[in-house]
Formats: structure tokens, sequence, C-alpha cells
């Protein structure tokens, strides 16, 4: 019987490939491999209006219908769960797996190692997931995010043009490939040794600790200074909009505001306050900085 429960939602296909890679170190008889799907599938590739549309539910934590779930045992011993960040969020199917009554009781007196696969931001979603895990009596002993190593803004465009264009190509020849590298998802088996070794001992307390050793999970400070913040606002969006949003006109009125005010916050504010956090506040606040990341690098829960 499996031992090892294996679940996640990819839209794109990425994430499916990253779990494939961090699993193969492991005994396939000792997995049970599930995926997620909703009800009513997302569509890929997006169109702006669509893909901006999906944020206000999805920054509330609201959860959406799924695809029936069949697992084969009440009780495993390790659940690996993979996601992504939607709006520095757990994604809407994610969310809802999280919060349906039969995988919580699953999730209980369980190690749970989280996987991520996103552009460059999860510390947000990750807190989330985080308590959930922690609601539904989990034990959350490794997290392992793999994101896009390029630039803030560079990836921003190439994340765009797969989103809405449904290509993972070099856009106009120039741009560096979108998503986590080849190379990094085919490094996430190194992850998964480390974990397959824990598994076999029995014993999960210095996992995230072994995963951190390996030098390649890190948080840039740039991110950590946008996502201190960022969250709020998405929050008084999200807010507004299914407050103010009342009608299908309203809503694509208030979703447009927020797409702009967006594009403008991401391309041009964002660029300037962190030219001066980096030239006037981060110098004096290097051990403050290096807690906060050591904090959001762990595995515990605030």
């Amino acid at each position: 019987m499996a031992k090892i429960l294996v679940v996640n939602y990819s839209q794109t296909g990425q994430l499916n490939e990253i779990i494939d890679q961090f699993v193969l170190p492991f005994d396939p008889s000792d997995i049970e491999r599930l995926h997620v799907h909703p009800a009513i599938p997302f569509v890929f590739p997006w169109t702006t209006d669509e893909f901006f549309d999906k944020m206000p539910e999805c920054v509330l934590e609201e959860t959406i219908e799924l695809q029936p779930l069949h697992f084969s045992t009440t009780h495993y011993d390790l659940i690996v769960l993979g996601y992504q960040p939607w709006f520095l969020s757990p994604s809407p199917p994610v969310t809802s797996l999280l919060k349906l009554p039969e995988f919580k009781a699953l999730l209980n007196n369980t190690p749970v190692i989280t996987v991520i696969g996103g552009r460059n931001m999860w510390l947000n979603s990750q807190e989330s997931v985080k308590k959930l895990i922690a609601a539904a009596g989990g034990k959350l002993v490794a997290n392992v995010p793999l994101m896009d190593r390029t630039s803030n803004l560079v990836s921003a465009v190439t994340i765009l043009h797969w989103m809405l264009n449904g290509r993972k190509d070099r856009k106009w020849g120039v741009f560096p490939m979108p998503g986590v590298s080849k190379e990094d998802i085919e490094g996430s088996s190194r992850f998964g040794a480390i974990a397959k070794s824990a598994f076999d001992s029995g014993h999960f307390g210095h996992l995230q600790e072994k995963m951190l050793a390996t030098g390649l999970i890190e948080i840039p400070t740039d991110i950590l200074f946008i996502e201190q913040r960022a969250k709020k606002l998405f929050k008084i969006w999200a807010n507004l909009i299914k407050k103010k949003g009342t009608t299908p006109a309203r809503r694509k009125r208030l979703v447009g505001f927020f797409k702009y005010y967006l594009l403008i916050a991401l391309f041009m504010v964002a660029p300037l306050l962190l030219f001066v956090y980096n030239l006037l506040i981060a110098p004096f606040t290097g051990n403050k900085i290096k807690k906060k990341k050591e904090y959001f690098c762990g595995v515990e829960t605030k």
C-alpha cells in the first residue's frame, strides 16, 4: 500500500514536471500520485480579463468546487503537496484542497512537504499554506520553493507572455525562457533525495535545515520588500471589488482599475521604491532582514 501521498495542481504542466523529478529518488510503490482538477477548469492561455478577474477570490482564499479525489487509505506516512502562488496566495484549487474535510483528515498528525513552482514571490502564499496545514493538525517539515531566477521585471514580462499566449518560449527571441529553468526542474530530484533519506529514517526534525544547506533556496531582498507590502494592498483591492463590483459591468470596471494599478506599481513605482530602499534603508537593517529571511525559509508558523 502507498505510504506517501503526492498531490498537486498544475495549470501549465510545469509543476507536474517539478514533482516528477522530486519523487524520482523514492520507490514508486510507496507513492500514490493524485492531480487536483477544478470542477470547471481554468482556461489556458488566459485572456487578460479572465486572469485578473480571478484575483479577488484567490486573495481572499475562497474555495471552488473540485473534481472528486479518491484516496486509497485514511493515513499516509508523508504528504507531498505541490502548488503555485497566484496573486501572492495559494492557487484556488490548492486552497480548496486544503479546506476539503477529507484532505484535512489526512493531514492530521502527518508530516507534510510543500513544493512550490512559481515566478518569484511565494512568501505570503506559503504563510497561508502553513496556517491551513497547522489548522488541520498537519506538521510541515520542509518547503522547497523553485522560482524563476531572472529579475522581477524580466520575469513579469516573460510570465505574462506565457500565460497570455500559451507558449513557453523566448518572447521576441530576446527574453529568457519563462518559468522555472530546466536546470532547476531537473535539480529538484536533489531535494527529493534529501526527503527520501528523512522518510527512510522516520526522522523529519531537521529536514528543512538540510534542504537549506544545499544553498539553492534563497529570498532576494527586493522580493522580501515587495511581498511585505503587496499582500495588504491586494486584500484592499479584493475586498473593494467584492463589495462594489455588484454587477458584471461594475466588477469588470474595478478589475480593470486593479490591472492598471498593478502594472503601474510593478513597472514604475516598485523600481523607484526599491532604489530608495536599497540605498537608504537596507544597508542599516541587515540583521532584521536576515531574521525575516530565516523565518520565511523555515517551516514554523507565527
